[in-house]
């Protein structure tokens, strides 16, 4: 993905509102010196915005109409935004990209540019850095959404939704961990968290990121992928904010789910790669979970799903929308909002068709694509 073209100040509030953006005016925008940056994002344009939270200011990538449902996404370690740029490229997701609005989280320091963060720097905890969301809720004026998350991002979202869960109609999440770190484990966090503080990007700390996606690298893993993700974990440019990332993910601490007591409210689709070292957390996940309300999936021949098998990922993203009613069986067909909703006023479309009535998740049992 590369940087739109620097466009004029008008014809980037054009845009604006060509896309929905209606929440902010041209002096609003000018007093705060918030006049957002674009980007290509598939056919459709990014806008990148910082949004005020509790903790600091965050950068957020709008990509659709906001007068659309919702979808928010939230990344993994060493990564940012751009991580689902595979994902939302593919083919089978042009449709729903017409028909959602989709806004792109990132943990502060870790979008492209971003300035070195000092040292005394208090990093947010993986809960303060789930309540953030409900400042970007506020800013665009969505009330409910659906979340997407990988790793790190998805056990964020999977907090937001613990204590939000009349926010979120539902959750898509990949590689998701519901425990706290073993000893082990722990010290190895720690251990990367200082060398990559002291000395960047070095060889040990790309083979920590790189376990962290991929696991042991078994033979079976793309040689191109692992290659692309090594050149790319061995050049980010401010190992510093990544550190930081990654010591407040290695003292997570368990999301305290319970199948008995229903700690999770809203749908769950919990899918893994098959190659992932995430199979066995994911597992644990799902025996959290209530059953009705959640599926888990693993994707063959994958560890990063959506940037291997992003057409497997986005085939089960479309079957989680429909269970949900937002996408008909028909494919590639969005479901129309009913009249009532219309003329309610309510920026959200209407989950269900009149017509078509669907009462539970096509994907109710485990699946191994």
């Amino acid at each position: 993905m590369e940087r739109q073209a620097a466009l004029s100040l008008s014809d980037v509030f054009q845009k604006l509102r060509t896309f929905g953006v209606m929440y902010c005016s041209e002096e609003s925008i000018l007093l705060r010196g918030e006049l957002p940056s674009t980007r290509r994002f598939s056919k459709h344009l990014c806008f990148e915005l910082h949004i005020n939270t509790d903790r600091g200011r965050i950068l957020v990538a709008v990509q659709g109409d906001t007068m659309k449902p919702a979808i928010v996404t939230y990344h993994d370690l060493g990564l940012n935004y751009l991580s689902f740029e595979s994902f939302f490229n593919h083919e089978d997701m042009q449709d729903i990209l017409d028909n959602f609005c989709v806004y792109h989280m990132n943990a502060p320091g870790q979008e492209e540019g971003a300035a070195t963060l000092p040292e005394n720097y208090t990093y947010p905890t993986l809960d303060e850095l789930a309540s953030q969301i409900k400042y970007v809720q506020a800013r665009f004026g969505f009330k409910t959404f659906i979340g997407l998350g990988v790793g790190a991002g998805a056990n964020i979202l999977a907090r937001y939704a613990i204590n939000n869960p009349s926010k979120m109609e539902g959750l898509a999440l990949i590689n998701c961990t519901s425990t706290q770190l073993g000893w082990l484990d722990w010290a190895y966090f720690k251990m990367t968290c200082r060398m990559m503080r002291r000395r960047g990007m070095c060889e040990s700390a790309v083979e920590f990121l790189l376990w962290h996606h991929f696991g042991r690298i078994p033979e079976e893993c793309n040689p191109n992928v692992v290659s692309k993700y090594r050149y790319q974990f061995a050049n980010i440019p401010n190992p510093v904010n990544v550190a930081m990332f990654i010591d407040v993910f290695g003292k997570r601490q368990d999301l305290r789910l319970s199948r008995d007591s229903a700690t999770m409210q809203i749908p769950v689709l919990n899918i893994v790669g098959a190659l992932s070292p995430f199979v066995d957390a994911t597992v644990t996940f799902n025996s959290r979970l209530e059953p009705s309300m959640s599926a888990w999936m693993k994707i063959s021949d994958s560890s990063m799903v959506l940037e291997e098998e992003p057409g497997k990922a986005a085939e089960a993203f479309r079957l989680f929308l429909q269970g949900e009613g937002y996408v008909s069986p028909i494919p590639k067909k969005i479901l129309l909002p009913r009249n009532d909703s219309i003329h309610s006023g309510d920026r959200r479309s209407c989950r269900h068709s009149p017509v078509i009535r669907i009462t539970e998740n096509p994907i109710s049992e485990a699946v191994a694509c």
